[in-house]
C-alpha cells in the first residue's frame, strides 16, 4: 500500500512533521525492509526523518520491525546461562584506534560471553569486523557457530548483513544520499534475542538477561536514548562513546549510566573521570586494523596494560549483568 501516508505525517520540516504512533512506526520499517516500497519512498523516509529526528515511539516502532527480521540466534543463549552483552560497533575508528574488540575480550576474560554486531567494512573507518579479522577472532553466522564460540570462551562478531540482510541494505542507503538514516540508530539499540516466541511471548522473557550497551556522540541525543530506554524497559548501559564506538574512551573514563528494566541504577552507574590527565595511557601506534589487533594480543597476553576506563567499563558491566540475572 506504500509509505506515502506516513512520509505525509514526518515530512513537514522540523516545525510541522508529527510523530507517528508505534504501530505507525512499526508499519512503515517493516514495508522499507520488506521491499515493498520505491527507492523514491525510501529516499524521502530518509530524509524526513533525518530532518525530524526519532521519537522513543518511533523507535519502538522501528525497532520491533527490525528484530522481527534478524536470524535467530535464541538457540545460542543455552551456551551463556549468566547472560550476554551486544555492543553495537557501526562507527568504526576514524582517528582514534577501534577498541571495541579490546572491550569485547576483557569482558570474555571476565566470563561474559560478548556478541559484537556490525558491517564487515566501511569505506571511510576501520571496523570491529575487519580487527577480528587481523586478530583471527571467530566471525560467526548463525546460532550453532555462535554457542560454538561462547562454550570456547571467545567473543564473538557478526556482520549485520548476516544477522539481518534488509536493514544492512537501508544502512547502505547512506552511501547514495549520502546521510545516515534511522536504521543507524535501530542497529545500535538491537538485541537481536528478543524475536518473539510461537506462543506471542517475548523473546525477553529468556532466562538470559541480554546487557545491551548504547553510546551517544552528543549530550542531548543521550537525552532521547534514555528516553527509549526507559519506555521500552531495557538493561542498558547509556553512555558517550568514543568516535561512535560503544567503548570507553581509553584517555578518559566517561559516565556510565546502567538502567535495568528501565530504571536507572544510581548504584551501579559511574561518574566520569574529572579533571586534568596528568598522563596519557599507552596506545596502539595507528589505528590500522592489523596494527590494533597486534597491540590488543599484546595487551591479552599482559593484562595491566589494559586501559583504566576500559577496565571500568568491563567491571561495571559485570556488576549491571549480574544484578539483571538476579533480578
Amino acid at each position: 500500500m506504500g509509505i506515502a501516508a506516513h512520509i505525509k505525517v514526518i515530512g513537514r520540516g522540523k516545525d510541522g512533521a508529527r510523530p507517528l504512533s508505534r504501530e505507525q512506526a512499526h508499519d512503515l520499517m517493516s514495508q522499507v525492509l520488506d521491499g515493498q516500497v520505491t527507492d523514491l519512498e525510501i529516499g524521502a523516509f530518509c530524509l524526513a526523518m533525518r530532518i525530524k529526528g526519532e521519537t522513543p515511539d518511533e523507535l519502538i516502532g522501528f525497532l520491533d520491525a527490525t528484530t522481527e527480521r534478524c536470524i535467530d540466534l535464541r538457540p545460542a543463549l543455552a551456551a551463556a546461562p549468566r547472560g550476554v552483552v551486544l555492543l553495537p560497533s557501526y562507527n568504526g575508528s576514524r582517528k582514534l584506534p577501534n577498541l571495541t574488540p579490546l572491550l569485547a575480550w576483557a569482558l570474555a576474560r571476565r566470563g561474559v560471553r560478548v556478541l559484537v554486531h556490525g558491517p564487515a567494512t566501511d569505506p571511510t573507518r576501520i571496523t570491529s569486523s575487519q580487527v577480528f579479522a587481523a586478530a583471527r577472532w571467530p566471525q560467526v553466522k548463525d546460532a550453532t557457530q555462535l554457542a560454538a564460540c561462547w562454550q570456547a570462551g571467545q567473543p564473538a562478531f557478526i556482520d549485520i548483513a548476516d544477522l539481518c540482510p534488509s536493514v544492512a541494505r537501508l544502512l547502505d542507503v547512506r552511501w547514495t544520499v549520502g546521510l545516515r538514516n534511522p536504521a543507524h540508530t535501530v542497529v545500535k539499540l538491537l538485541d537481536p534475542f528478543a524475536l518473539p516466541t510461537p506462543n506471542g511471548a517475548d523473546g525477553n522473557d529468556s532466562p538470559a538477561p541480554r546487557l545491551r550497551v548504547i553510546n551517544h556522540t552528543h549530550p542531548e541525543y543521550g537525552e532521547s536514548l534514555a528516553g527509549f530506554i526507559a519506555l521500552s524497559g531495557a538493561d542498558a548501559l547509556l553512555m558517550r562513546g568514543t568516535e561512535g564506538e560503544p567503548v570507553a574512551d581509553a584517555r578518559r573514563q566517561p559516565r556510565f549510566d546502567v538502567f535495568l528494566r528501565g530504571q536507572r541504577q544510581d548504584a551501579l552507574s559511574r561518574a566520569p573521570v574529572e579533571g586534568v590527565l596528568v598522563s596519557l595511557p599507552e596506545l596502539p601506534e595507528g589505528r590500522e586494523a592489523d596494527v590494533t589487533a597486534s597491540w590488543i594480543e599484546a595487551v591479552r597476553h599482559d593484562p595491566q596494560r589494559l586501559p583504566a576506563s576500559i577496565d571500568a567499563q568491563a567491571d561495571c558491566l559485570v556488576q549491571a549483568l549480574s544484578r539483571a540475572q538476579a533480578a
